[in-house]
C-alpha cells in the first residue's frame, strides 16, 4: 500500500530537524513574512536554506506558508519573496489568497502551489476548479466528514492531491478566519497575529446590572466558552486513508520540539503498522498512551464523524494536560564510554527515573546515576537552561535522543 504523507510543523530549524528525524516525510514551515504564525520563531532566508538542504539530502519535503489574507500593502514584494523560494528549493508554497496566487504563477511559475484551509475549500466543485487553476494540493477544511472528503476524492481528478488535518489545536473560527483576536486583542488572526481569545475566560453581564459577572456555565471560576478540545485523529488512520488523502496533517508551529518529536513519532508509527499489513491491523492503545506524553488539551475527533457539540469543548480550563516533562536533547554519544553529551531543557537530578526516546527506536526507562558539568565536576543537579551534562547512559542512544520525565519528581531528601 502507498503510504500516506506524514506533515509536521516547523516552527524553527531545530523543530524541522526534530521532525523530520522522529519521522516525518514533509514539514510545512514560515518565512519572517506572508505566513500565518507571526509568533512563531520562524525562519530567516539563510535558516530556510539550511532546513530546506537538510530535509532535501534525506528525502524529505519543504512547504512554505504565504497563507495570509492580505491587503494592498501586503502583496508589495511578495513576488520577488515567491521567486526567492524558488531559487532556494522549497518544495511548495502554501497560499489562499487568489491574488497572491497569481502574483506568484508570474514570478515562480515552476513552483507547486498548495490551497491553504484558510481558503475553505469544502466541496468537491470548488476542489475542481483550484486544479484546473494550477493548483497542485487542497488543504481541506477542518470542517468537512470523512465521508464529504472521500466524496471529493472520488469526484475530483485524481492528480489533485488531497490534506487534512489529524492533530492538534481546533480553531473556533470556520477555517481559522476570525475577527474575535481583531476586535478583543487588536491582533489580526488572518496576518499572524492571533492573540487566542477563544481560550481567555468569559462572563456574562447583563445590560441593566453594569458590573454584575454572571458565569456563562455553573462555575464561579468563568466559563470558556470557546475553548474546544484538541483534535486528535491517531485512533483512525485506517478510515483516513480508505478516504484518499494524500497528506496528513499535524498541526503545532508554536508547540515544541518535544510536542514535534512525540507526537510525529506515534503517528509515523501507527500509518507504517497499518500500510505494512492492513489485514492484520490492530490499533495499540500504547499509541495512544506515547501521543499524550505531550502536552495537549483533551481529545476530539473534529468533524470527521459528526458535528461537534458541547461535549467537543472545554468549560472549566483552558491548561493543558502534561503528564511528562522533556528535561533533556542528546546531543552526542560516545560508544567507547557510554556517556552521552545533553543539553538541558528542565532541571535534572541524580536519582531520578527518566525515558529515553530514540529516533526510530522504542523508548527505555533508566535512572540518572551521574551527572557532570562542561568542567568535569560531578554535579547533583542539572539547574541552568540548556547547560550541557555529561551522563552514562543504559543503552545506546543517537543524537537527538529525547530524555524526558513524569513532572511530578521530587528529588529525595
Amino acid at each position: 500500500m502507498d503510504k500516506i504523507e506524514l506533515l509536521a510543523p516547523a516552527g524553527n530549524l531545530e523543530k524541522l530537524k526534530m521532525a523530520i528525524i522522529y519521522g516525518a516525510d514533509a514539514v510545512y514551515l514560515g518565512g519572517e513574512a506572508y505566513g500565518l504564525r507571526a509568533y512563531a520563531d520562524n525562519f530567516s532566508l539563510e535558516e530556510m536554506k539550511e532546513g530546506i538542504e537538510y530535509a532535501h539530502s534525506r528525502g524529505k519535503r519543504v512547504y512554505v506558508t504565504m497563507n495570509i489574507i492580505p491587503h494592498n500593502s501586503d502583496l508589495i514584494g511578495i513576488q520577488d519573496y515567491a521567486a526567492q523560494m524558488q531559487r532556494i528549493g522549497a518544495d511548495a508554497l502554501i497560499l489562499s489568497d487568489p491574488g497572491i496566487f497569481m502574483l506568484v504563477k508570474e514570478a515562480a511559475p515552476e513552483m507547486e502551489i498548495h490551497l491553504s484551509t484558510q481558503a475553505n475549500n469544502t466541496n468537491w466543485a470548488s476542489a475542481q476548479f483550484w486544479y484546473e487553476h494550477g493548483i497542485k494540493r487542497i488543504i481541506l477544511a477542518r470542517e468537512l466528514s470523512l465521508k464529504e472528503i472521500g466524496e471529493i476524492r472520488h469526484k475530483v481528478n485524481k492528480k489533485l492531491e488531497l490534506e487534512i488535518f489529524i492533530h492538534g489545536a481546533m480553531c473556533i473560527s470556520y477555517s481559522g478566519r476570525c475577527l474575535l483576536s481583531n476586535y478583543m486583542a487588536g491582533r489580526d488572526s488572518n496576518k499572524g497575529l492571533c492573540a487566542h481569545p477563544c481560550r481567555w475566560k468569559y462572563f456574562l453581564m447583563e445590560e441593566k446590572r453594569p458590573g454584575e459577572y454572571m458565569p456563562v456555565f455553573e462555575n464561579e471560576s468563568g466559563t470558556f466558552i470557546f475553548n474546544s478540545k484538541d483534535l486528535c485523529m491517531i485512533e483512525h488512520i485506517p478510515e483516513i486513508i480508505q478516504a484518499g488523502v494524500t497528506s496528513v496533517k499535524i498541526e503545532g508551529r508554536m508547540k515544541s520540539s518535544y510536542y514535534v518529536a512525540t507526537v510525529v513519532r506515534a503517528y509515523r508509527k501507527v500509518i507504517d503498522s497499518y500500510c505494512n499489513d492492513p489485514e492484520s491491523y490492530r490499533f495499540d492503545p500504547m499509541w495512544m498512551e506515547e501521543i499524550s506524553k505531550a502536552s495537549h488539551r483533551e481529545y476530539t475527533t473534529g468533524f470527521y464523524f459528526k458535528k461537534p457539540g458541547a461535549e467537543e469543548q472545554v468549560y472549566n480550563t483552558s491548561s493543558y494536560i502534561r503528564d511528562y516533562d522533556f528535561v533533556g536533547l542528546v546531543r552526542n554519544y560516545d560508544k567507547a564510554t557510554g556517556i552521552a553529551t545533553v543539553e538541558q531543557r528542565n532541571r535534572m537530578f541524580n536519582g531520578e527515573e527518566i525515558e529515553v526516546v530514540i529516533p526510530g527506536g522504542e523508548y527505555f526507562t533508566q535512572v540518572i546515576e551521574s551527572m557532570k558539568n562542561e568542567d568535569g565536576e560531578n554535579i547533583d543537579s542539572a539547574p541552568h537552561p540548556q547547560m550541557t551534562v555529561y551522563m552514562p547512559m543504559a543503552r545506546e542512544v543517537a543524537e537527538y535522543a529525547i530524555l524526558r520525565r513524569k513532572p511530578q519528581y521530587i528529588k529525595p531528601a
